[in-house]
């Protein structure tokens, strides 16, 4: 049987980093991989984490299981941190996963034993394994126009275009925020025109949220999705813990599902909890409770929150001092775009080649499609890399 196998197809940003470890020019920058960096190139625990650690470390008297849905205190906290009181509590259903991969893997299976005949529309480019899990399950899906490659900003008349080919039932998949790769981010124009759109036509939403707070902040950056839970009758929503608390290989997610009612939502608990049963049975418990600490203590949530808030200004700040370096070095104004855009990524719009000589010519590892990971330039890094693009790119 095993010998049916055939040579997996390598992860492209992982196989970046592979590249990047072999080489041995000391001026070598990594823009890949999607985690936060500090100017060391570390990506450091939080002090809250290690503060939570030490507390899980001292009171935890038992590796026992939790319930199938996982730590409840954990889900109440994080379902509060993503929906506010947009909605009431009553009507969500919650599942603790492991990481938001795992909400979404979850969430698709609850697409397919519901709605199996849904088409699921997703945004044109987005976070790869939203359609590589999706062909993994036999889904269907469709994608839409989101980004404009001229402008570098989201195209949003292009995207609605797109989306009139929906069909009552069909899945809506928004980013919430801090698009993944672009980094250009539907307003709240746009989100509001979504809305009334979703509830013309009997669309079901599903918002993966996996940075709230890197963007504008952990309300400003949920707050259109909020508007639009407000309004809607359904909703599924994926959520991650590893960006915003720094949890990277505890793999802490959350789904949860926005039913009609409360009633509905007791059913829907049920079924949730079968879903883990047939999958992993528990999802990991350390980094949850890690989280339930710090959002249930005032004292440990401030310090998380001003050490998030830390993270998204020096990601701001490089955004606005790499678009002034690249306006000084290309003179030109093609790159202002990334001061707009939020969160951990932007696309640059440089083609393969271009991208190619940043990294055999200048040690710089971008991924293919010119997306750049914002916290690996902090540190200076981003003066030589204005100056790399530059040059690369024959605008200077």
């Amino acid at each position: 049987m095993l010998e049916k196998f055939t040579p997996a197809k390598a992860d492209p940003i992982l196989g970046l980093g592979k590249l990047f470890a072999a080489d041995d020019r000391a001026t070598k920058i990594d823009l890949g991989v999607g985690v936060y960096k500090d100017p060391t190139g570390n990506t450091p625990i939080m002090t809250a984490v290690k503060k939570a650690e030490k507390i899980l470390h001292d009171t935890q008297i038992s590796k026992a299981y939790k319930g199938l849905a996982g730590d409840e205190i954990f889900r109440d906290k994080i379902r509060e941190l993503v929906l506010g009181d947009a909605v009431d509590a009553a009507r969500v259903a919650t599942l603790q996963t492991p990481g938001g991969t795992g909400a979404i893997r979850q969430l698709y299976e609850v697409i397919r034993r519901l709605n199996p005949g849904a088409t699921i529309w997703i945004s044109d480019p987005t976070w790869p394994s939203h359609l590589a899990m999706a062909a993994a399950m036999d889904l269907k899906t469709a994608t839409y126009t989101y980004f404009d490659p001229a402008t570098r900003m989201v195209d949003f008349d292009a995207m609605m275009a797109d989306l009139a080919g929906m069909k009552s039932g069909d899945i809506l998949m928004l980013h919430g925020c801090c698009h993944n790769p672009t980094g250009a981010n539907l307003d709240a124009a746009h989100w509001a025109a979504l809305t009334d759109f979703v509830l013309a036509n009997n669309i079901t939403p599903f918002v993966d949220i996996a940075y709230q707070g890197f963007g504008d902040g952990l309300d400003q950056d949920a707050a259109h999705m909020r508007a639009m839970a407000a309004r809607v009758p359904e909703m599924l929503i994926a959520s991650s813990c590893s960006k915003n608390f720094g949890l990277y290989r505890d793999r802490v997610g959350c789904a949860m599902v926005i039913c009609a009612d409360a009633a509905v939502a007791e059913v829907a608990s049920g079924n949730l909890a079968v879903l883990n049963r047939l999958n992993y049975s528990f999802a990991p418990d350390h980094g949850a409770a890690v989280v339930a600490i710090i959002l249930s203590d005032d004292a440990l949530r401030a310090e998380w929150m001003a050490e998030l808030a830390e993270m998204r200004q020096t990601m701001l700040t490089i955004r606005r001092d790499l678009a002034d370096a690249l306006r000084q070095q290309c003179n030109s104004d093609r790159f202002d775009f990334i001061a707009e855009h939020r969160g951990m990524f932007s696309r640059l719009g440089l083609p393969p080649e271009q991208v190619q000589s940043l990294r055999d010519d200048h040690a710089i590892y971008v991924v293919g499609d010119s997306r750049i990971n914002i916290a690996g330039l902090c540190g200076g890094k981003h003066e030589p890399f204005a100056s790399a693009v530059a040059k690369v790119a024959s605008v200077s």
